[in-house]
């Protein structure tokens, strides 16, 4: 690759905040003064979805699987804080959510499942252990798609069998999840045996900046014209979206230190229990019925925060959690 290309992708990567801010922007300005063209831009959301997933889980090592549970007190406290600490805060939150089942099911989807992308630059910026969150990934992808009907079931109960299609919904979660996942992890296959592979892979995942804000103006362009009369129990979770990133800063730190990791580890814990899924777990959002489409704005306004919320992270969590620096392009593999 010619350094020019480098030079525009470091300079996208760099500067990614503020163009997903920016698409963010660019999509619902769209969805208000044209809502006709929603139709037509919901057909979109799939093929550059499922792009962007693809690009993602390209991101998360499947050979690093094995490698990740030798780190057994490193895995433990990722597990602990996104499954035990972060359900706990989720549940004393629910009680206080609008009432409107589309937008209480939103925050679940999208708080109950833990980043695998993202978070990794994030913490790295910050001085967190890129390589050990890298290797956690894949644990991290396949307990949250495990656990996630159980938690909804939890916190919702039977009303959940009554809003939810069951087809749809596995339906997206195949086409959108499982196929680009098994595709991502083939190409990574390719690319460890061969050259070929690992120049297709490597300019896959230069596309990463570019297909996420796609994928924002998309979904915010066609989703904010379905908003209808939910724009005030929409913009009433965001408070709850700030709130748990202050929340999860301090109960980062306390599993961090439950578990008696270094300065590093302990920042990407932090990370880790802040971060949300929020595009991976869009798709299952988008297969619900149309009278709780309001649940995909949820999941998009939750990256908006989380953004916002990010550019504090990486300049609080080293305070938070003080230490010897953590270089931020550590390497993946030791």
């Amino acid at each position: 690759m010619s350094q020019g290309p480098q030079g525009l992708v470091e300079r996208m990567e760099h500067h990614q905040v503020a163009i997903y801010l920016a698409a963010l922007a660019a999509g619902g300005l769209l969805g208000w003064t044209a809502p006709g063209l929603g139709p037509g831009l919901e057909h979109a959301i799939n093929p550059v979805l499922g792009a962007l997933l693809f690009v993602t889980f390209l991101q998360v090592p499947a050979a690093e699987l094995v490698r990740s549970l030798r780190d057994g007190r490193f895995l433990s406290a990722a597990v602990v804080v996104n499954f035990v600490v972060v359900p706990l805060v989720v549940a004393v939150m629910f009680t206080f959510l609008p009432a409107d089942q589309a937008v209480r099911l939103g925050v679940l989807l999208v708080l109950l499942c833990p980043c695998v992308d993202y978070v990794i630059v994030f913490s790295g910026l910050a001085g967190g252990s890129s390589r050990r969150l890298l290797a956690a990934t894949p644990v991290l992808l396949v307990a949250q798609m495990l656990l996630l009907p159980g938690f909804l079931y939890l916190f919702m109960g039977s009303e959940l069998a009554d809003i939810v299609e069951v087809g749809p919904f596995v339906e997206a979660f195949v086409v959108l999840i499982v196929i680009p996942l098994a595709l991502a992890w083939a190409l990574q296959a390719w690319a460890a045996r061969w050259p070929a592979g690992q120049k297709v892979s490597d300019a896959a995942t230069t596309t990463m900046v570019p297909l996420m804000a796609a994928t924002l103006l998309v979904v915010v362009a066609s989703q904010v014209p379905k908003l209808g009369g939910s724009l005030a129990d929409v913009a009433a979770v965001v408070p709850f979206y700030a709130a748990f990133l202050v929340v999860m800063a301090f109960a980062g730190k306390a599993v961090a230190r439950l578990f008696r990791l270094d300065a590093p580890a302990g920042r990407a814990i932090v990370f880790t229990g802040a971060t949300r899924n929020s595009l991976v777990v869009l798709p299952l959002a988008l297969a619900l019925p149309d009278a709780l489409a309001v649940a995909a704005v949820v999941v998009v306004t939750q990256t908006l925060v989380e953004v916002l919320g990010m550019v504090a992270y990486v300049r609080l969590v080293p305070r938070l959690v003080p230490g010897r620096e953590q270089p931020a392009n550590e390497p993946v593999a030791p």
